[in-house]
C-alpha cells in the first residue's frame, strides 16, 4: 500500500510540475531466439484523484480491486486543490505505517476474497 501511494505522490507532483511521468517494472518477455528474458516495461498506474465539477480535487484510495472508506459513505478526501494532494498522500501514508486503516484494509480483501470464491 505505501509502495502504491508513493507512485500516486509522484504523479500527483509530476502533473503538478508539467511533466509526464511513466513509471516501470520488469516483466519476462521471449526475445528474438524464443528465450524468456526480463525486460523493463511502462506500468499503466491509474490516477487515485479526481475533480469535481466545483473544481476541487479528491484522492480515493483503492485496496484490493475496492475503494476505501475513511468514514460511512465517504470514500474520498478533499484535498480542494492538486497543489495540496502530495500532503494528503503523505498523511495516508504515515496512516498506514500507524496500522490506522487496517480495518479498512482488512474488509476490503475480505470482500474481494468474498468475490473469488465460487457459490456452493
Amino acid at each position: 500500500m505505501i509502495a502504491a501511494l508513493a507512485e500516486q505522490k509522484q504523479m500527483a507532483e509530476a502533473k503538478i510540475t508539467g511533466q509526464v511521468l511513466t513509471p516501470t517494472h520488469i516483466v519476462r518477455r521471449k526475445n528474438t531466439e524464443g528465450v524468456r528474458v526480463e525486460v523493463e516495461a511502462p506500468k499503466r498506474v491509474r490516477q487515485g484523484w479526481f475533480t469535481d465539477g466545483n473544481g476541487k480535487v479528491f484522492f480515493a484510495l483503492r485496496y484490493a480491486g475496492k475503494p476505501i472508506d475513511f468514514a460511512k459513505d465517504k470514500n474520498a478526501i478533499e484535498a480542494r486543490e492538486l497543489s495540496a494532494l502530495p500532503k494528503v498522500i503523505y498523511t495516508l501514508v504515515e496512516a498506514v505505517r500507524a496500522d490506522e486503516l487496517d480495518a479498512q484494509l482488512t474488509a476490503a480483501a475480505a470482500e474481494s476474497g468474498q468475490m473469488l470464491r465460487k457459490p456452493k
